[in-house]
């Protein structure tokens, strides 16, 4: 992506840098640089036009740290997000369970969010639950939509082609179990006046 913006910034609380540096050249990507912030920690004041957050959020000791993202941002600015959905037949992250050892359990992400969140590695949202949560910090939502699983793990074969044929033929679907993931398009509003 970096080639289609004039500068790129990306961040992590862990120091990536020397993979990153080696990527960068690879990549040519001269107009990207890295940095290790913790925004739940970390005084960060630089402003963006654009911040992409893919399966972050859900990391945040409180995730109302995203309220940083808000802050980050210009006026009229765009944020992409994703974060786990709950509807997903699996658990996407992972979680500490008593007694089993595997726990990617099937529907163990559709308990209830108090039970889900004692044992689960990191947070899972909802449509409603992201939107909120970003409403809350004055972000406006231009689309929210459910990312498909993306069949990567599978094996090339009969059941992996089906399976794109007729279940995962798109990138998104209104039916919440078969996604992952939650997409959020949101804008920062210009100050009116």
């Amino acid at each position: 992506m970096a080639k289609k913006f004039r500068q790129c910034l990306g961040i992590d609380i862990f120091n990536y840098t020397e993979p990153f540096k080696e990527q960068q050249k690879k990549w040519d990507a001269h107009n990207s640089a890295f940095r290790v912030v913790n925004l739940e920690k970390d005084e960060f004041t630089e402003k963006f036009q654009r911040i992409i957050s893919f399966e972050v959020i859900e990391h945040f000791q409180n995730e109302d740290t995203v309220s940083k993202y808000f802050d980050i941002l210009e006026s009229g600015g765009l944020a992409a997000i994703s974060v786990p959905n709950k509807w997903w037949i699996f658990e996407t992250h992972g979680a500490h369970l008593p007694l089993l050892p595997w726990n990617r359990v099937p529907f163990f992400s559709w308990l209830p969010r108090p039970l889900h969140e004692r044992w689960a590695n990191a947070r899972i949202y909802t449509k409603s639950r992201i939107t909120r949560l970003l409403e809350k910090q004055g972000f406006e939502i231009i689309t929210c939509e459910y990312v498909t699983a993306p069949m990567d793990v599978l094996k090339e074969g009969k059941l992996k082609r089906w399976l794109l044929k007729n279940i995962f033929n798109s990138n998104s679907t209104k039916i919440p179990f078969l996604a992952t993931a939650i997409f959020v398009l949101a804008k920062k509003p210009s100050p009116k006046g």
